[in-house]
């Protein structure tokens, strides 16, 4: 499987650090023989979560959504007019469920923290290729507390994973990254993120492995517990 690459070399150091590397070898590491059982809504449980194609309702131009994570609360205010395409994704993903129980695998100090792909293999099969177009810039940055999509260097690249920003990312905002959201409450909750594992989880074993794989190798990750569109 070839390696996913920036968009921008001059702002390498950001879009790696914010790319959606879905294509990625799987990790040398090696899992323990039997792995903690799994918790997230399993496609069997919910089959809303293996049908990308009927997950197109046009979302709210303003709408709210409640994050319960393994570190608190925060509510999201996407704004459609900010990133139409990207709203309207995130919409969609919040009414069917997908972000339950799912990790925030990658966070980098002091820049963002990336969460996204689901805990079973089978749903991720099905959303990896259910891509969106790409969005025009409106007028908002990736500025610290925004919400943004993730993507690889291809055009039209986003899918379901998003990432919050520490930092002022502003070199993003000209490679597609439109942020269609931001923390309107609970802050604080993205600085009490555990850290120690960095980059270290391989996005391609998250696929193929889905949550057994984090817990059985990075099991103090920090997790989306729920996710609700809220009043």
């Amino acid at each position: 499987m070839n390696k996913l690459f920036p968009l921008l070399a001059v702002a390498a150091v950001f879009t790696l650090a914010a790319c959606d590397k879905k294509t990625e070898s799987a990790s040398s590491t090696s899992a323990p023989a039997a792995a903690p059982a799994q918790t997230m809504p399993t496609a069997a449980a919910n089959p809303a979560l293996l049908s990308p194609e009927k997950a197109n309702e046009k979302a709210p131009e303003v709408f709210k959504v409640k994050i319960v994570t393994t570190k608190g609360e925060m509510i999201v205010e996407a704004h459609r007019a900010w990133s139409p395409n990207g709203a309207d994704r995130f919409y969609n993903l919040v009414k069917i469920g997908y972000f339950d129980d799912t990790a925030f695998f990658r966070i980098v100090n002091g820049f963002m923290a990336q969460i996204g792909i689901h805990g079973d293999p089978a749903v991720n099969e099905k959303w990896h290729p259910a891509t969106i177009m790409d969005d025009a810039a409106a007028g908002q940055s990736n500025k610290p507390g925004f919400v943004t999509f993730a993507k690889t260097g291809a055009p039209n690249s986003r899918s379901t994973q998003i990432f919050f920003n520490f930092g002022d990312n502003a070199g993003l905002d000209g490679q597609g990254f439109t942020p269609f959201g931001r923390v309107v409450d609970g802050t604080p909750v993205l600085g009490a993120l555990n850290l120690e594992y960095g980059e270290a989880p391989d996005q391609g074993a998250i696929q193929s492995q889905g949550n057994a794989y984090l817990k059985a190798n990075f099991p103090r990750l920090d997790y989306i517990k729920t996710a609700r569109i809220v009043p």
